[in-house]
Parts: C-alpha cells; sequence; structure tokens
C-alpha cells in the first residue's frame, strides 16, 4: 500500500479534449483510488495576466487565481504538470503563470548574507508530463536539445523540488495499443502518486 500524498496537478493546456487533459484526468483518477489527496487546476480556468508588464523591477500584485495556485504548490507534497510540446517549449500561457508566481519568497529566498539562494520546496517531488504531437521526443531532443531542462532545472528544480520528467509522443498519429499503453503509465503514476 501506498503512503498516501497531498498532490497537486495542474494541466497547462487551455484545451481539455485532448491528450494531455485525458493524461491529467487518469493520473486524478488513479490517485483519488488509491486514497492521495487531489487538488487540481486547468490553467484554461485560471484568469491571469501571463505579462510582466515591468519585468520584475517593479511589484505586479498577483490575481487571485494565481494566489490560490501559490497555495496549491505549498500545500503539496507531489506537483505534478502536464503540457504539450509547442515549438520546443512549454505554452506561452503556463510560462507566463511562472513568470508571474516563482518568486522569491515564495519558491526561493536570495541570501543578502552569503549571495546564497535557498531553495523553499526542498522535500516536495514533481512529476512533469510533455506530450509531444507530432514528432518522437528522442529526435526532438536530438536535434534541439533537452526541451525539458526549462522545467525541470530552470524552475522546480531551482526551488529545491525533486523532478522526474515523462516525454510522450508523437501521439497524433499513434495506435490504439501506445495511446493506451501512456495511460496505463499515467495511471500507474497516479496509483503510486509520484
Amino acid at each position: 500500500m501506498t503512503a498516501s500524498h497531498k498532490i497537486y496537478i495542474l494541466v497547462g493546456h487551455s484545451y481539455l479534449e485532448g491528450f494531455t487533459a485525458e493524461l491529467a484526468d487518469a493520473y486524478e483518477s488513479a490517485a483519488r483510488a488509491a486514497g492521495h489527496v487531489i487538488r487540481r487546476q486547468n490553467i484554461g480556468d485560471l484568469r491571469f495576466d501571463p505579462v510582466l508588464h515591468k519585468g520584475y523591477s517593479e511589484i505586479q500584485p498577483l490575481e487571485p487565481d494565481l494566489v490560490t495556485v501559490q497555495e496549491n504548490i505549498r500545500w503539496a507534497d507531489h506537483v505534478v504538470i502536464l503540457y504539450p510540446n509547442w515549438w520546443v517549449s512549454m505554452p506561452a500561457i503556463l510560462k507566463g503563470l511562472f513568470d508571474r508566481i516563482w518568486l522569491p519568497g515564495f519558491a526561493f529566498h536570495f541570501d543578502k548574507g552569503t549571495g546564497d539562494i535557498v531553495e523553499l520546496f526542498t522535500g516536495k517531488t514533481a512529476r512533469v508530463i510533455v506530450v509531444d504531437g507530432a514528432h518522437s521526443p528522442f529526435m526532438t531532443r536530438l536535434k534541439y536539445g533537452d526541451y525539458t531542462n526549462e522545467i525541470a532545472r530552470g524552475i522546480l528544480g531551482f526551488s529545491g523540488m525533486k523532478v522526474h520528467v515523462t516525454t510522450m509522443g508523437p501521439c497524433e498519429h499513434a495506435d490504439t495499443a501506445k495511446h493506451d499503453s501512456w495511460v496505463a503509465e499515467v495511471r500507474e503514476f497516479g496509483s503510486k502518486g509520484v
């Protein structure tokens, strides 16, 4: 029996009729069935400005939905983020969310005395699931490099989270057996809370 975890699921794709949302549903249902406590948000349901109009030179107050995202991340033992690979990166709306919320005092802290960065989410884990529609993740990585580095190391890892990345694709023309195997893999992650 797997120990119960507090899991926050963030679907980083606004379209909830596609494969990314199907995988999120599979993870969520399996996790709930295994006794994990789940909070989920779909980025398309959130109302916020993804643009930092003055960069980080001026504080831009967070909208209520962004405050809730931060609260859910603080609350969770394990964070699950799912999104499609668009132009070898995450969708702009998801990047905009991180630009707005991944702030000093929330995800990390600058120690002015030592100049060190203090990671505020050490002890938390994350699973990132990246869906590639038209190309093999292996070929994409071979041609363009590690397209998951931004979220795995530059964002989540920067805060101290231990991150596991799963890439799936090409999904647009996958046969039923391959499709079902990906869904089964994600259900297993959900059941185990990993």
